[in-house]
């Protein structure tokens, strides 16, 4: 294939599409499938049961499939799944999943991740997703469409967090973090919701407001939670134009087994 470097290992069992590019050096497994479009940088290993789909970009000296760093792991066969169009920077890692949890860890489509980001075993991560150098998610995690994570944000195993939310740089996240929530500091806390970045995807200003009166129902009206659901669901039927978006608030507070940060 006109596209792989003379000095990259492929092994003949390995399945790529004939346009994927492979660069100098690298090393791909006996059961690694990649579609259409997709670049490898120089020194990239992928190895396990990994597919890749299309228009995928990979930087240097990333990993790609690996076993997961964790002391349960007796060789089961997991797997890595990685949607279409991502961008994976420098000495980032990507590890399989485990027998304990789904088996598989799933990156979605079009997400945008920085260097140095480690994304443990049985993550599962949506689309649009941008994690910015250095965050590292924990086994378990995962994360819905549009979720921002700042430099060196760190998360903890099983956490959730919800489409639209954004974590500053450094937090240290504990508990789940519903959507639209901005979380900051360790232990993160709330601090608002990421208005900014629902102007920018086109939310529209009422929209915006039924969210931020949905954010003080959880966190500034001093309800517990069952009762700021109770809110919550009185307010979807107010707010029409958002009550997709108050839904999503509410049923993620009921199905978070962590618990939201407070």
């Amino acid at each position: 294939m006109a596209g792989i470097h003379s000095t990259a290992l492929v092994d003949t069992k390995a399945q790529l599409d004939s346009s994927v590019e492979v660069g100098p050096y690298s090393v791909i497994g006996p059961n690694v499938s990649i579609a259409a479009g997709t670049k490898i940088g120089s020194h990239v290993v992928i190895d396990g049961d990994t597919s890749i789909g299309r228009d995928n970009i990979f930087f240097q000296f990333t990993s790609i499939g690996a076993a997961p760093q964790d002391k349960k792991y007796a060789g089961e066969p997991t797997r890595l799944e990685i949607g279409d169009r991502n961008t994976i920077r420098e000495f980032c890692t990507l590890n399989r999943g485990t027998a304990q949890d789904a088996g598989v860890t799933r990156l979605g489509n079009d997400n945008w991740i920085m260097a140095y980001v480690h994304i443990a075993h049985d993550c599962q991560l949506g689309n649009d997703i941008i994690l910015a150098n250095n965050a590292t998610l924990a086994g378990h995690v995962h994360l819905g469409d549009w979720v921002f994570l700042g430099g060196f944000t760190t998360v903890h195993q099983y956490c959730h967090i919800g489409a639209h939310a954004m974590t500053a740089f450094t937090a240290a996240v504990s508990q789940d973090v519903p959507p639209f929530v901005t979380a900051a500091g360790n232990r993160a806390v709330p601090a608002g919701i990421n208005s900014e970045g629902l102007k920018r995807r086109g939310f529209s200003s009422e929209q915006i407001m039924a969210i931020k009166r949905g954010y003080k129902l959880i966190y500034r009206a001093g309800l517990p939670l069952d009762a700021a659901q109770s809110a919550l669901l009185e307010e979807e039927s107010k707010s029409p134009q958002a009550a997709q978006y108050l839904r999503l608030m509410r049923e993620f507070i009921g199905a978070s087994s962590r618990s939201i940060i407070r």
